[in-house]
């Protein structure tokens, strides 16, 4: 399997099998969504779409990044989700940079979402999949977050070996700008940031699914997959 690496800008073409990847924060919140029963996740292209459609179906709910915004349900935050009752529920999701990639690269045959928590099961359906090309859309601060292209590499690695440590994937996500960021904004307050944000996301394999994205009535739906 050859790995190409990208920004959501880079996606010149569709590719054949995509692996979008936010680690800091949407796709860590999109897999514990999953884990605590949420049935399914709808990307938004802005975040009136979101609200439009969380208003048409009672019962749905709405997440979003950075401050806080009247009518959603979420701004992101792993720690924050576990207080929130999801389950059965369909969430729709808008975010800067996970589900903005992962609606560029919705043309693909196959589409995974993936963080840290989902990396080893991604990579079991990548292994499965047995595609010759994987394109990997990194998609933090434009491409340039360091959290993502680790997050990349180690389930690229993980493909041709099932026992790779994440450990040094891991260090470099903690240190990264991202995590960085998000520790700023627990020390000045921020709303929708959380102590546990940072160490949450960077639990690597936690979760024994990957998520995968195709169109379901004209949106961009995700769910959880069995990696075997």
């Amino acid at each position: 399997m050859r790995s190409a690496f990208t920004g959501i800008h880079g996606i010149s073409a569709t590719p054949e099998v995509a692996v979008v990847i936010d680690v800091m924060r949407a796709f860590t919140v999109a897999a514990g969504a999953f884990a605590q029963g949420a049935e399914r996740i709808v990307f938004a292209e802005t975040l009136d779409e979101a609200l439009e459609l969380k208003a048409r179906h009672p019962g749905w709910l709405a997440f979003q990044d950075g401050p806080v915004v009247p009518g959603f349900d979420l701004a992101n935050s792993p720690a924050q989700l576990r207080s929130l009752d999801v389950a059965g529920r369909t969430i729709v999701q808008k975010t800067t940079a996970g589900t903005t990639g992962a609606l560029a690269a919705a043309g693909a045959r196959l589409l995974l979402c993936a963080s840290f928590v989902v990396a080893g099961a991604t990579a079991a359906v990548l292994r499965r999949a047995r595609p010759r090309t994987v394109t990997f859309v990194v998609t933090g601060d434009d491409g340039t977050a360091g959290e993502d292209p680790a997050c990349a590499e180690y389930i690229a690695g993980c493909v041709s070996d099932a026992g790779l440590t994440p450990d040094p994937y891991v260090a470099r996500a903690r240190n990264s700008h991202g995590a960085a960021r998000l520790a700023e904004g627990v020390r000045l307050g921020w709303e929708g940031v959380h102590p546990e944000d940072v160490s949450l996301c960077l639990e690597a394999d936690a979760y024994p699914f990957a998520m995968a994205a195709a169109r379901e009535d004209g949106q961009l739906v995700l769910r959880p997959v069995a990696p075997g």
